[in-house]
């Protein structure tokens, strides 16, 4: 099942920049870098494509460096003139399988301007690493996630629903139907396997053959790049534990109840994360720009997906029987997926994002995250429902320069103004958790019509 994807229009950009470079979309195994890539190749009236786990197609590149010589040859397999490079696209499947075709994507660059190339690849960073000459300043990067809430709607066909999305401000009529949707996307996750086959049955049956699938996909393909069977187990390890830590910090030291030490966990979570199966999360301690990540500071888990998660804690069932899953898993399944939902938007950079942490002897806050607008760093706070304390964002409200705050939660959108315990004013903007990729359009939308300094 072919799905729209929001990376579609970061293509659509890519096709029509005059200096144009072969383009890298990375992303983890099966999350639909090459469906993404064959439904855009529609917009070409010619499409070569090769698929390097192949070995007659990785040969071209071990024959020759020459990438006349391949450009000329991939022409004449294909039935294509020379001249018609303007107008075909070249895409390059699972370019990790070879080291000289990410070398020689420069010469495309430099030789074939007008022609579009296109590679896709899951495990590139460990690929990168056997490369000598990588081109440099001569590619351009598209990152791809699982689908996120408004891919969810469009997969299922909601439109109606992915509409009232795009509102600012949200209409609080459409609150109910939102939230609803948003519950079944919250217990699915955003892998497109698992969305094909749930919208395929019109029913989760099946769905947990799918979801050890996918993981102990991923499971093979890490323990593969681990350099001795010792790392191997670390690595093995970590998969199976790592989801019980959704809701807390880690230490890498006897990390999951184990004997290993902090950098035998250290490195295995680095291969995670450079397969993008776990990343780590660091704090900051910053409230002004620029935010840096503070490496020397216990990180918390950001899974790729959380229905995979979902699958793993054995907790799907639960929640298919539950109307509010704020609760879930000690609150720490909403948050994790309104984490990547902003992730998932990041398609040109591979940044993640900070949450803030203030800790002294006595007491320590944190806010879940913390997100840059211009000059401003805007503390986000993800709560389990519609209610709860603000303590940590109250702090970093009072100690910050500006007077705006967020809360995400299961109540309707609204802004109001209001003080920390300390007396500041602020406005503090409640969004519903189904409005986690638009979080930059609403600061934006904030920050344009409310005062910095409200008064009382």
């Amino acid at each position: 099942m072919i799905f729209n994807r929001i990376a579609e229009a970061n293509l659509e950009d890519w096709k029509k920049r005059p200096n144009r470079k072969p383009l890298i979309i990375r992303g983890a195994r099966q999350v639909g870098k090459t469906t993404l890539v064959k439904k855009f190749a529609g917009q070409f009236k010619h499409t070569i494509l090769l698929n390097l786990e192949k070995e007659k197609d990785a040969l071209l590149f071990k024959q020759t460096k020459d990438v006349r010589s391949i450009v000329e040859a991939l022409f004449l397999l294909n039935n294509l003139s020379i001249t018609q490079t303007a107008e075909t696209l070249l895409f390059i499947d699972e370019i990790q399988e070879s080291p000289e075709a990410i070398s020689m994507l420069r010469y495309f660059y430099e030789d074939y301007p007008q022609l579009s190339v296109i590679a896709a690849g899951s495990l590139l960073e460990f690929a990168l690493k056997k490369v000598r000459s990588f081109p440099v300043g001569r590619v351009a990067y598209l990152n791809l996630y699982p689908l996120n809430f408004p891919e969810f709607l469009n997969a299922i066909d909601h439109q109606a629903a992915k509409e009232q999305i795009k509102k600012i401000p949200a209409e609080p009529y459409a609150h109910t139907v939102l939230m609803s949707l948003f519950n079944q996307y919250v217990i699915l996750g955003g892998m497109p396997e698992v969305i094909s086959t749930y919208i395929g049955m019109d029913s989760y049956t099946g769905l947990p053959q799918v979801y050890e699938s996918i993981w102990g996909t991923y499971k093979k393909d890490v323990e593969k790049y681990a350099t001795h069977d010792s790392d191997r187990k670390v690595i093995r390890h970590i998969m199976e534990t790592a989801p019980m830590y959704l809701d807390k910090r880690i230490r890498f030291q006897n990390f999951g109840q184990s004997n290993y030490r902090s950098r035998e966990v250290s490195e295995a979570f680095q291969t995670l994360g450079e397969a993008q199966v776990i990343q780590l999360i660091y704090p900051t301690t910053d409230l002004e720009v620029p935010v840096k990540p503070d490496l020397r500071k216990s990180p918390r888990l950001q899974f790729l997906d959380t229905g995979l998660i979902n699958h793993e804690l054995g907790i799907q069932a639960e929640m298919l029987s539950l109307n509010d899953l704020s609760p879930i898993f000690r609150g720490a399944v909403i948050p994790h997926l309104v984490s990547q939902e902003l992730i998932s938007i990041s398609g040109l950079n591979m940044q993640r994002p900070c949450f803030w942490v203030r800790e002294k002897k006595q007491s320590t806050s944190e806010v879940d995250l913390v997100y840059t607008y211009r000059d401003k760093v805007i503390p986000i706070e993800i709560k389990s429902g519609a209610d709860g304390t603000l303590r940590s964002l109250h702090q970093f409200v009072d100690q910050c320069s500006h007077s705006y705050a967020v809360r995400v939660y299961a109540g309707m959108f609204s802004v109001i103004k209001t003080k920390t315990p300390a007396g500041k004013p602020y406005w503090l903007m409640n969004l519903p958790y189904y409005l986690g990729t638009m979080i930059p359009e609403y600061i934006t939308w904030l920050i344009e019509n409310y005062p910095n300094q409200p008064s009382f």
